[in-house]
């Protein structure tokens, strides 16, 4: 037997917090992690197996202890590189997975308690309701760590976001490790004796995988006729901590810098990062509070006037707001500006926010609070209302900020709404870590899958890259160094996927299926005549 049955013991206690801790690390390393930048996918097939087995062995006095464990371990340990941002937030993240535990482990045990034979089902159903419902919706939303990231270099087997979303593949990939959990918590006694419990699930798996894998391969799509937009990305890596004129005049002169050395090879478009260049252009242009900012301003546009091509600028971008009492005062939007010469062409600015770093939509319930934020130095922005679509040299794109395109639904609004390719500008570099820059960087990848639409991402530190809309990395400029990238981008229309069409569709189809079972697992337990087994 590989696992003794669960004992009411501190023994068994320890064995149970041991299972979880290795779950946490395998969980952890299945992304790029401090021990493998890439990561390692394949452990994201079997990285929750010890979890499975302590949901199947535990008692439920202490499943719930059980989840706040799990989760705070396992996103202390994935989400290390949190702490080079701000100590704090790994006092305040990882909890918040542990709460999020606390609900979804008690869960995944009632549906194993239900349906001892087959919860590997309604598991999966359950673990992507919580990564959807639970952990990428609402103000929180944080969608690093949903386990189908994990696959992004498994390019044949996450074609199939482009039918389902990240979503499809996180089912697929979290079932093994249900079904190969409880394989190892009933032990070999029970493999052989009631194999079939096991094999028919397992096959059936296998030619889904098989399936997929298939899919994968016939449904990429070919770029070869598509037009190809020549662009330069400019990462200028600088510390994004250093503020006031002397930082932002450094800044501008790296921008300017590589800016010329990329109209060396004669691209369509220069696209800087976010707030590559921070003071508010339209606000200095038109108000001109400070002489000297201003001067930096009025640089910047007169080295733009000179420039034969367009130009995307991240900016703070300040303008006047009529508040509530008619009084009008200064507001500041994370943005990204179109530039053609010295005009401003059209402005995007930034739709869903950062809770507590860039946005706290709770400042009159919670004072104490918002109080705290402000003083920590946090610059809260205005929520944006558009989903602006630029058109330049007749490609239409649009430019989600910073983590914008981690939600799969805000990507594909803009696709929906006419742009041919995604255009991410980010600041990676605050977490000073190469692991935290490619964990965000492989949710990019599934959003040109989804959508088949190329992606482009410009950052201050990485990564920059331009992805194919079959997810293929095509041109990466190394991380945290000062340069730019030349590539072209394959611009392909020709594709609407369904993913496109319909969206999340498959987590509610999950919710539904998943509530639905429960219920019926419990009614069967209420009408099941006492002591029939």
């Amino acid at each position: 037997m590989l696992v003794t049955a669960h004992r009411r013991s501190p023994s068994g206690v320890f064995i149970d917090l041991g299972l979880l801790s290795v779950s946490s690390l395998l969980f952890a390393l299945s992304f790029p992690s401090f021990l493998s930048v890439q990561g390692w996918f394949p452990l994201g097939f079997v990285c929750l197996v010890p979890l499975f087995v302590v949901v199947r062995r535990a008692t439920w006095p202490a499943v719930p202890f059980y989840g706040l464990f799990f989760g705070y371990a396992s996103y202390a340990l994935f989400n290390y590189w949190l702490g080079k941002f701000h100590p704090l937030t790994l006092i305040v993240v990882p909890p918040i997975y542990a709460a999020y535990f606390l609900a979804t482990l008690p869960a995944l045990k009632l549906a194993d308690t239900l349906f001892p034979r087959h919860a590997c089902f309604l598991q999966s159903a359950l673990w992507v309701c919580y990564e959807y419902f639970l952990k990428s919706s609402g103000f929180l939303a944080f969608s690093y760590g949903n386990l189908g990231y994990s696959q992004y270099s498994f390019l044949p087997f996450i074609q199939i976001a482009d039918t389902a979303g990240v979503w499809g593949v996180s089912l697929l990939v979290v079932f093994s490790s249900s079904l190969l959990g409880r394989a190892f918590a009933d032990g070999l006694h029970v493999l052989r004796e009631e194999w079939r419990r096991y094999i028919l699930p397992a096959a059936g798996y296998a030619v889904v995988f098989l399936g997929v894998v298939v899919y994968g391969f016939v449904s990429t799509v070919n770029t070869s006729p598509d037009r190809q937009w020549k662009v330069a990305l400019v990462q200028q890596n600088v510390d994004p901590w250093k503020g006031g004129y002397t930082a932002y005049r450094a800044s501008l002169d790296v921008l300017e810098r590589q800016s010329l050395r990329a109209m060396a090879v004669n691209p369509e478009i220069v696209i800087w990062s976010e707030t590559s260049f921070v003071p508010a252009i339209d606000w200095h242009t038109r108000y001109r509070p400070d002489t000297q900012t201003y001067g930096l301003v009025k640089e910047l546009r007169e080295f733009l006037a000179a420039q034969p091509v367009p130009f995307v600028v991240g900016n703070d971008d300040g303008q006047l707001k009529r508040m509530e009492d008619g009084q009008e005062v200064r507001v500041d939007y994370n943005a990204a500006i179109l530039f053609d010469r010295d005009r401003i062409v059209d402005t995007y600015r930034k739709l869903h926010l950062v809770p507590f770093t860039e946005s706290f939509p709770f400042q009159k319930s919670l004072p104490g609070l918002y109080s705290w934020l402000a003083n920590a130095d946090t610059h809260f922005w205005e929520k944006g209302t558009v989903y602006t679509v630029f058109e330049a040299g007749g490609v239409h794109f649009s430019t989600p900020i910073c983590f914008e395109d981690t939600f799969g639904s805000l990507c594909r609004s803009f696709v929906g709404k006419g742009a041919d390719v995604l255009v991410n500008i980010t600041n990676d570099a605050w977490s000073f870590s190469v692991p935290g820059a490619m964990q965000h960087m492989t949710m990019a990848v599934f959003r040109a899958v989804e959508n088949r639409r190329s992606v482009v991402r410009s950052t201050n530190g990485g990564m920059t890259n331009i992805i194919d809309p079959n997810g293929r990395i095509l041109f990466s400029l190394p991380p945290f160094v000062e340069g730019f990238l030349s590539g072209t981008v394959p611009v392909h229309t020709s594709t609407t996927t369904l993913y496109t069409r319909r969206g999340d569709w498959l987590p509610p189809v999950l919710l539904i299926l998943s509530l639905g079972g429960l219920a019926a697992g419990v009614l069967r337990r209420f009408l099941r005549p006492r002591g029939k087994t």
